[in-house]
């Protein structure tokens, strides 16, 4: 995960700064941006776990006999 979370970091920092170096900045603001990082990854983790949980759920709506075999 750490490496997820400086990829997004760096992008993150990208988008913010466009003339800047992320590896010529200082930690304190790295820091930051890893923290944004972390955040908008456990927010899609969420998301991403309720779009399946929706997904089963019209998945077993649509066709009950699947659901029950999956059970």
């Amino acid at each position: 995960m750490d490496y997820q979370v400086e990829l997004v970091a760096r992008a993150f920092y990208d988008a913010e700064y466009e003339d800047c170096l992320w590896d010529a900045e200082a930690e304190v603001i790295k820091q930051d941006f890893r923290e944004y990082a972390r955040n908008a990854i456990n927010l899609l983790n969420e998301d991403i776990g309720v779009l399946l949980m929706a997904l089963d759920q019209a998945t077993a709506e649509e066709n009950p006999s699947r659901a029950r075999a999956a059970a």
